[in-house]
């Protein structure tokens, strides 16, 4: 598990993927803080080492990255956390369109391609 403040390369989340899953890396993105945590088994993981260093459990959402894939197939919003009714976040989808486009905005900082 890392916590993602400067970049990581789609490289390196491709090594992440071939050790667990073979072809996608769990994250946790922090819309606020811009930052992200990857390379889990659990996105619940990713989120508590995330809360532990201060975030807000409101910024937080849980996604897939695809390092072989390229454009919007890169990244997957399904979480288990981001099933959130006091957010109006019924689902594993991130539903709202301006979270969304935080995320994939934090996501194109911390991912060099």
């Amino acid at each position: 598990m890392q916590i993602i403040k400067n970049g990581i390369t789609l490289r390196e989340l491709d090594e992440m993927a071939q050790k667990l899953f073979g072809n996608f890396v769990k994250a946790v993105v922090d819309t606020k803080g811009k930052i992200m945590a990857v390379d889990a088994e659990l996105h619940a993981d990713l989120e508590a080492a995330l809360l532990e260093k201060g975030s807000e459990q409101k910024n937080l959402w849980g996604i897939n990255l695809y390092p072989g894939i390229g454009g919007e197939g890169f990244v997957e919003f399904d979480s288990m956390i981001n099933i959130r009714p006091s957010q109006n976040n019924r689902s594993r989808d991130v539903e709202d369109p301006e979270v969304r486009k935080k995320i994939i905005e934090t996501v194109n900082k911390l991912v060099e391609k």
